[in-house]
């Protein structure tokens, strides 16, 4: 159980440096002190700094699936499974955003992954295209499959993806989410399917 936490502890430190200083800047002595342990411990669990990368990469993974399976959304392709795509309700759409924001804004290491691959992202090609496809290109796409429109789509995903940034600079969190929600509720307002009643035995024509 030491031995699973200290490998936790390696990742978790090692992403928040790498957010802060930049995936190059930071070398592996530098992780082990951010630890509390010395480097020959550190290489004890990890090879070198790409095996550590690597390993961020595969809990990454993992935790974006775990976050995906605790949702209503379809987790496959529109071609593989079009009647999920066709049930899915923009109250879904809009509770599973919620939880994405607060994700990546409030648990530590996701956070510290999307910092790190906003500055990443002008540095390296591999970077690059991690950041879309967690919060760029990817999480559009996959609204747009949701929504049947790229320009539904980056009315909804657009301000969602501008507030990540501003929550970072801003003092008052908590404002920011509000403005998120608000941006929810209108969209929504805005997007409103109205349904049109059946006709009954006054307006059926005869």
């Amino acid at each position: 159980m030491k031995q699973e936490t200290t490998k936790q502890k390696i990742l978790l430190e090692a992403v928040k440096l790498f957010a802060n200083e930049g995936y190059e800047a930071v070398s592996v002595d530098q992780i082990a002190k951010a630890v509390g342990i010395k480097a020959p411990s550190l290489y004890k669990h990890y090879k070198n700094k790409r095996d550590i990368f690597d390993s961020i990469l595969r809990q990454m993974e993992q935790q974006d699936g775990e976050q995906a399976a605790a949702c209503s959304l379809p987790e496959g392709t529109p071609e593989a499974m079009p009647e999920t795509y066709e049930q899915s309700s923009p109250e879904d759409l809009i509770a599973f955003s919620r939880q994405q924001f607060r994700y990546w804004t409030e648990d530590a290491f996701a956070a510290s992954f999307r910092r790190m691959l906003t500055v990443e992202q002008y540095r390296s090609e591999e970077m690059n295209r991690l950041y879309h496809q967690y919060l760029g290109a990817g999480p559009l796409g996959y609204v747009a499959d949701l929504l049947g429109s790229q320009e539904k789509a980056l009315s909804f995903y657009g301000p969602m993806y501008l507030l990540y940034s501003v929550y970072d600079g801003a003092d008052d969190k908590a404002a920011v989410s509000a403005l998120l929600d608000a941006h929810f509720t209108r969209w929504q307002n805005e997007n409103a399917v109205q349904e049109i009643p059946e006709p009954n035995e006054q307006n059926q024509t005869r």
